[in-house]
């Protein structure tokens, strides 16, 4: 009835004139209807299961499209990781190569290491031993007892020395004082000693040092001033090449000694010096001979010998450096020899030790 219903409405509703059955065909043409309303039931079964068909096919085809992308995208995150890999490869082997040398250099090291462990313990058994023979009996007490027993040779020889060659203010020899050098010497607080310039001049074995080396000597010179300055030098070249013998010291201008007629060597210069009243003097060159400079005035040239007095004053510079005392002066000769006298003769000098 539906179906006639709905065809009644599509032949109302369409434009086609319509269609007049007869009674005896009514039959018939609802029979026709009726296979027709089936075969279209039939078709729009047929659409529907076409369209569940489709429908599932489609979505077939968005999940495989979808995991097709999704396989994309995986591919490309597989290439990007072969690819960190290789270059996490090339790395590897960079760093391998890399440890390889460190190992290398490591044993190197470590066989350097070996060797020095073993020379540092060899030094610490030195070392050891050392210390056991310095605090031994013959260690360093010892060799401190040693070095005082020779300090104290060494004040007696000089105490000699200065009781053979006495230097003494010129005031002490007009008042008739008696000088001895052991005990003089032997007092550190000896004003004379320490400011030999403030007692007056200095003498040496009761010669005076004149000032004749600044001075040309002419026909009226006093031949026995001259005699006696050369004397004076002549003691006091002997006095100090017997000090650095008994302290064993070097001289940087070895002495010559013939009394009055003593010499200083000077391997340095090679020409006649120019006279200065500086304190220091101008070397100009350098020879393998020695050049001798007189202590002395006759027939000598009076630049040499107040060069050669410059010498003998260095060389007393170089005593007082060697037994630690500062010096006078470049021009106080006698002075430094009563202070190296002094110094050596005094307890202080033992107790440098």
């Amino acid at each position: 009835m539906g179906s006639v219903k709905s065809l009644e409405e599509k032949k109302v509703d369409s434009t086609e004139p319509l269609k007049i059955i007869q009674w005896e065909d009514l039959e018939q043409e609802l029979a026709r209807l009726w296979s027709l309303s089936s075969a279209l039931n039939k078709s729009k079964e047929k659409k529907s299961s076409l369209e569940q068909k489709l429908q599932s096919l489609i979505q077939l085809r968005a999940e495989s499209l979808s995991r097709s992308n999704e396989l994309e995208e995986r591919r490309q995150k597989l290439e990007a990781r072969k690819l960190a890999m290789d270059n996490m490869l090339t790395r590897s082997k960079f760093v391998a190569e890399d440890v390889k040398k460190r190992e290398e250099r490591h044993i190197v090291e470590i066989k350097m290491l070996m060797v020095a462990g073993n020379a540092l313990s060899v030094a610490s058994k030195q070392l050891q031993e050392a210390n056991r023979l310095l605090a031994g009996e013959r260690g360093l007490v010892h060799l401190k007892n040693l070095q005082r027993m020779l300090r104290k040779r060494q004040q007696y020889m000089i105490a000699q020395v200065a009781w053979l060659y006495p230097v003494k203010a010129s005031i002490e020899l007009r008042h008739g004082e008696k000088h001895d050098s052991s005990s003089n010497g032997g007092r550190s607080g000896d004003s004379a000693g320490s400011k030999p310039l403030n007692s007056g001049p200095l003498t040496i074995s009761g010669l005076q040092l004149t000032a004749l080396p600044l001075k040309k000597p002419s026909f009226f010179t006093d031949k026995k001033e001259v005699q006696k300055y050369a004397t004076a030098f002549g003691y006091i070249a002997h006095a100090v090449s017997l000090i650095a013998s008994y302290l064993d010291v070097p001289l940087r201008y070895p002495l010559l000694f013939g009394g009055s007629r003593s010499y200083v060597n000077d391997y340095v210069s090679s020409v006649d010096p120019v006279p200065s009243d500086s304190t220091s003097s101008s070397l100009l060159a350098t020879v393998s001979k020695p050049t001798e400079f007189p202590l002395f005035l006759e027939g000598q040239d009076i630049t040499r010998a107040a060069y050669a007095i410059f010498l003998l004053n260095k060389d007393l510079e170089q005593i007082l450096n060697f037994i630690g005392v500062d010096s006078l002066g470049p021009r106080h000769v006698l002075a430094n020899l009563k202070e190296i006298l002094r110094s050596i003769q005094s307890q202080e000098y033992i107790n440098k030790i």
